[in-house]
């Protein structure tokens, strides 16, 4: 879960302390949390990033700890999770509000696939352009490789939470009229090159997942048969698994919360692609987390507030 506490992208002593406690959790594996690509990526000024040698060297001080420490986490999988947020980056901290920063406080001009603003009273973000989108896809391909060399064990595309992949996915963002917006396929277009450079860019023995948000809970927005048709597109591509969350697309979104309630979609996804799920959504118990796997309806779950509010949860 994001933390808003890097400088200038870079992981700072409390990632030291967050990670490496984790990292001694009893889990299989460990994300970092969303990780932006460029510094106009970022959700806040403070999110983590790796754009560059200096946000690098920042994260290899925290694997170190993590790798040099003997017995429980020493061998935990390490995942990072790229990202970009689109038209919900130069966003205050959520202790700050977590409105829109304007250039003139400090902040920068979110860019997104259409000039649509993330709420009404804010100014619309930039819509990219072919220059743009080319920059992008050659920045989370770059992310890769800095990943690659820090000896990162996976990498999950963000493709969820109303980040610009997610953006591009949904008509509620998405108004394009080129080869990147209209129909579903052009809607998936961006999404997927960009899953593909980073594929390209990360050595193949290594897996490479996304996540996506299954539904935006809003009417005429991206639902759960697209993302079945997204996930046939990923499988082709190489994709080694979906990490299926939903929701934060839209301030309409009306979700309906309780235990487990985004498995089912990890479970439909799964059904109809048979493609390898990570489940996501208020699974607390231990027994809950069992009979999830044991009766197939997820191959992993995830928990991250179980996990920081009890990090021996495993």
């Amino acid at each position: 879960m994001c933390q808003y506490s890097a400088r200038e992208g870079s992981a700072v002593d409390w990632h030291l302390a967050h990670l490496s406690s984790l990292a001694a959790s009893g889990a299989d594996m460990l994300f970092f949390e969303a990780t932006a690509v460029t510094p106009e990526g970022r959700i806040t000024p403070g999110s983590l990033g790796l754009w560059n040698d200096e946000n690098e060297a920042a994260v290899a001080r925290v694997i170190e700890v993590i790798r040099g420490r003997q017995g429980v986490g020493s061998g935990i999988a390490l995942t990072m999770q790229l990202s970009h947020a689109g038209l919900k980056g130069s966003s205050a901290e959520p202790w700050k509000g977590g409105g829109l920063i304007t250039p003139k406080q400090g902040g920068w001009l979110p860019l997104a696939p259409s000039a649509v603003p993330s709420h009404e009273h804010e100014a619309p973000p930039v819509e990219l352009d072919a220059a743009g989108m080319r920059r992008i896809r050659e920045a989370f391909a770059a992310a890769a490789q800095h990943a690659a060399r820090l000896g990162i064990d996976a990498l999950e595309v963000h493709g969820a939470h109303g980040y610009l992949l997610h953006q591009f996915l949904s008509p509620l963002a998405n108004r394009r009229t080129d080869e990147y917006g209209g129909s579903l396929e052009n809607c998936m277009r961006f999404p997927l090159e960009v899953f593909a450079a980073v594929c390209a860019a990360f050595p193949a023995e290594r897996p490479v997942g996304l996540r996506v948000s299954a539904t935006d809970w809003v009417g005429g927005g991206w639902d759960t048969d697209q993302t079945v048709v997204f996930a046939d597109k990923l499988k082709a591509l190489g994709c080694d698994w979906i990490d299926v969350s939903s929701g934060g697309m839209s301030p309409l979104q009306k979700i309906t919360l309780g235990a487990g309630y985004q498995v089912p979609f990890a479970e439909r996804v799964k059904r109809d692609t048979g493609m390898t799920m990570m489940a996501v959504g208020l699974i607390t118990e231990a027994a809950q987390a069992e009979e999830i796997i044991s009766s197939g309806r997820a191959d992993m779950v995830e928990l991250a507030r179980a996990f920081i509010y009890n990090q021996h949860w495993a």
